[in-house]
């Protein structure tokens, strides 16, 4: 770790998954690592446990060790100087004070960083490429920003020269407004669809696009830019690059999909042009899914990484990450998955591939509006085509932490537009009447998705327990 010269490191905001998995690349490039949170759930306590890492709730200035020379500090509305002791703390001990994305930027420096960027779908795409290249033999280094089922850790310390990155557009911290990517040293970039999002950073379409410009930007000239057609600010974006940009998409792109089968195990061609490149098959749910393995072909197998052999192998044997279309449960014969619904385009992809498979069956969401986004008066729009698709919708109450940073809706407000715009819908609010209200909506011709980027108050647990009682394989 050349240019790193730390030897113990406190991560406080340890219960968050891009600090997690920090935390493990930090002890696996030799450092002692110990961490804090408000508390830590599921499943990143199991993460955490499983790796090793030690972590102290709640958060307290006695929790950092006086000889950390290292203390990394989340992006957390709770973790500012004037409401948190072990801030304080942190910035008054002597410690060098960093973010993960500056943690990150350093522990690449030197390697051939793949950065995966993009509004929706960069968080598969690098547990993609990373699937791909172990089974190819390859020992890259990874952070993934989820709990990966394949590879089956978040972050790895490789002895290979590649390092794969997700790159975050959100500031790296409370005190640093760059995008967490701009902390990178991308040698390639692959491109995922872009659509507005993070309304309350980037109010403007312009805005937000201005650090993906920056992050092309900073690829040289031997470097791939590989990049989706499909996202509505993708065409604009594209139109503005003025470097080669290798392009994909399922019917547009350099890089596209033919002959889709459909069905439990899905099976596609990839082509380049008009030559057919691999044949794959894949478990995984959507079109979305399809497109992010597009992608990843066309960055691997165009540059060489992988042969179309290795890649479609890998993508046969890839079982996706958790909170990405995951099932719940094995032991009910109910269809009950959990998508990861941080945005308009994350919510509506995960309806339609739950459509796409259980067509036949009503599909119940269970949503709760967690992200700034859809708490924003300003996207309240999103809520009038949503649901489209679902036969009854629940809406958990909004999650309250930043209220005060933004122009924040109620339950109320949300269940109104969303009845308004001809749904089904129901509140909820308290697990177990929620549990008794979700049971009455299912029966055996129902579906249920998790629609959260939080932790829907236990009911990703408690529906699926209640469904094996009552409908048991």
């Amino acid at each position: 770790m050349s240019g790193f010269p730390y030897r113990k490191a406190h991560v406080i905001g340890i219960g968050g998954v891009g600090m997690s998995a920090t935390a493990k690349l930090l002890r696996d490039n030799g450092l002692v690592v110990t961490g804090s949170d408000e508390a830590v759930y599921p499943p990143i306590s199991d993460v955490l446990k499983r790796d090793g890492l030690d972590y102290r709730t709640p958060y307290a200035a006695a929790n950092i060790s006086p000889d950390a020379d290292l203390i990394v500090i989340g992006k957390n509305a709770k973790l500012v100087r004037a409401t948190n002791e072990e801030v304080r703390a942190a910035e008054d001990s002597g410690a060098k004070i960093m973010s993960f994305a500056e943690v990150l930027g350093h522990l690449s420096a030197g390697k051939t960083a793949v950065v995966a960027a993009g509004s929706f779908g960069k968080t598969t795409s690098v547990s993609l490429l990373a699937h791909a290249l172990l089974e190819a033999g390859l020992d890259p280094s990874f952070m993934i920003g989820a709990v990966p089922l394949s590879p089956p850790m978040a972050a790895h310390a490789g002895k290979g020269d590649l390092f794969l990155l997700e790159g975050d557009e959100y500031p790296s911290s409370n005190t640093d407004d760059r995008s967490k990517f701009l902390h990178y040293h991308p040698a390639h970039v692959l491109l995922t669809p872009l659509a507005h999002d993070h309304v309350n950073v980037f109010p403007t379409v312009e805005s937000y696009l201005e650090p993906f410009s920056r992050l092309i930007d900073m690829v040289d000239a031997k470097g791939k830019v590989v990049a989706s057609t499909s996202g509505e600010l993708s065409g604009r974006f594209l139109a503005s690059v003025k470097r080669p940009v290798i392009t994909y998409g399922i019917s547009r792109g350099d890089w596209q999909v033919r002959d889709i089968i459909w069905g439990e195990r899905t099976r596609f061609a990839v082509v380049e042009g008009d030559r057919e490149v691999a044949r794959i098959e894949t478990g995984q749910l959507g079109i979305h899914n399809i497109e992010n393995m597009l992608g990843v072909g066309a960055f691997l197998i165009g540059q060489g990484f992988v042969s179309a052999a290795q890649f479609a192998a890998a993508m046969a044997s890839f079982k996706g990450i958790k909170r990405r279309l995951d099932r719940k449960s094995d032991k009910t014969r109910i269809p009950i998955f959990e998508g990861f619904g941080s945005s308009y385009d994350k919510a509506k992809s995960a309806i339609a591939a739950m459509k796409q498979h259980f067509g036949d069956r009503r599909l119940i969401v269970v949503f709760e509006p967690h992200t700034f986004s859809w708490r924003n008066r300003a996207t309240m729009h999103w809520y009038d085509d949503v649901f489209e698709g679902a036969a009854k919708t629940f809406v958990w109450h909004p999650a309250e932490q930043g209220s005060g940073t933004h122009q924040q809706v109620t339950q109320a407000d949300i269940v109104a537009h969303i009845r308004a715009a001809g749904f089904d819908v129901e509140a909820i609010n308290e697990r177990e009447t929620a549990v008794e209200a979700i049971g009455r909506s299912i029966d055996d011709k129902a579906a249920v998705l998790f629609l959260t980027s939080g932790n829907l108050g236990g009911l990703i647990e408690a529906v699926p327990a209640w469904a094996e009682k009552t409908f048991p394989v």
